[in-house]
């Protein structure tokens, strides 16, 4: 009674949730959010107006600081998210997996704000939604950690 129907008792009584994500799944997440978000970095840097232009922001080459402003904090989360697939203290884990939820949980609800300004996009819908998952991906890992 009251069990979740997300968890199930392995054959040798161990617990299982579906839910969990598992060390191997944990580093694997880090990386690739680690590579994705250097790649960010890199294109903010190298191509400032790019990233704007598929919302719809064209970006003169005055404009240029706010791209190279938000490759800093990308570059830096990127390494951070690098470094944290090696670690294996569950605090600094858990707190790393926390700031990633919040970064990415509050980037989603800020640009919800500009849909009201440029009207429906596609993009930014997406990039919305897939910053809410990941999100919720990082809360996933820190609830791990507890």
């Amino acid at each position: 009674m009251g069990e979740s129907r997300d968890s199930h008792d392995h054959r040798d009584g161990r617990r299982w949730d579906a839910w969990a994500v598992t060390p191997r799944t944990e580093r694997v997440i880090f990386i690739a959010h680690g590579v994705i978000m250097l790649a960010a970095a890199i294109v903010l840097v190298v191509f400032p107006a790019a990233i704007p232009a598929t919302v719809g922001i064209a970006l003169a080459r005055s404009e240029y600081l706010l791209p190279y402003v938000l490759a800093a904090p990308e570059l830096g989360i990127g390494l951070l998210s690098l470094g944290a697939a090696r670690l294996r203290d569950p605090d600094a884990i858990r707190l790393i997996a926390l700031s990633f939820a919040a970064f990415h949980g509050a980037t989603a609800v800020l640009e919800v704000i500009p849909l009201a300004a440029i009207g429906v996009s596609g993009v930014l819908i997406a990039n919305i939604v897939v910053r809410m998952l990941v999100s919720g991906l990082f809360v996933l890992i820190a609830r791990r950690r507890r």
